[in-house]
């Protein structure tokens, strides 16, 4: 079994959003800065976990994504099985027509067995505990900027306007009329 880079960046992106919820949604654009992922192959990615339920999205100024569930009830299997990333190490994808008509290959009950176990592996593995490793290696979480708002708790002052020629012909010509 090869687990493709679909598999791989939807794991790497969760971990990225578990590390950072805390602080309120993430944008993809931050994920894809940090984690050098294209932007368009995150949004494909997060469109399937959101429908898994593995992910939720926020619309507007401040959004992004959060986590559905805890991080402790999210494992990688469930992961990996959301963006379609397939979990088979068999040659005919477990329909036991490995030579074809319906007959198996020699080793088709062994590429069964790892598949069974590599299964029992991922859901054993949850993003709570990826993130723990993450933060145990000394992974500093950034603290996110703060938002500029619409409304400020400042007053607005005007301006001051200073009646002034704004040229040198203008101040020649404010010269001459005195």
């Amino acid at each position: 079994m090869r687990l493709t880079t679909k598999g791989r960046f939807a794991v790497t992106a969760m971990i990225d959003l578990g590390l950072r919820q805390s602080g309120g949604p993430v944008t993809l654009a931050a994920i894809s800065q940090r984690q050098q992922i294209s932007l368009s192959y995150l949004e494909q990615l997060f469109g399937k976990l959101r429908r898994h339920e593995l992910v939720e999205s926020t619309r507007g100024p401040g959004g992004g994504y959060t986590l559905a569930r805890k991080a402790d009830d999210i494992t990688v299997a469930d992961i990996i099985v959301s963006v379609d990333e397939p979990i088979d190490a068999t040659h005919c994808g477990g329909k036991e027509n490995c030579l074809g008509e319906g007959a198996r290959c020699m080793t088709h009950d062994l590429w069964t067995s790892l598949n069974v176990r590599m299964v029992e592996f991922l859901d054993s593995v949850t993003l709570q505990k990826l993130v723990d490793d993450q933060l145990a290696k000394g992974h500093q979480v950034e603290d996110q900027p703060s938002l500029k708002r619409a409304i400020s708790a400042m007053p607005v002052s005007k301006p001051i306007r200073i009646n002034a020629p704004n040229s040198v012909f203008a101040l020649g010509n404010a010269f001459s009329k005195n």
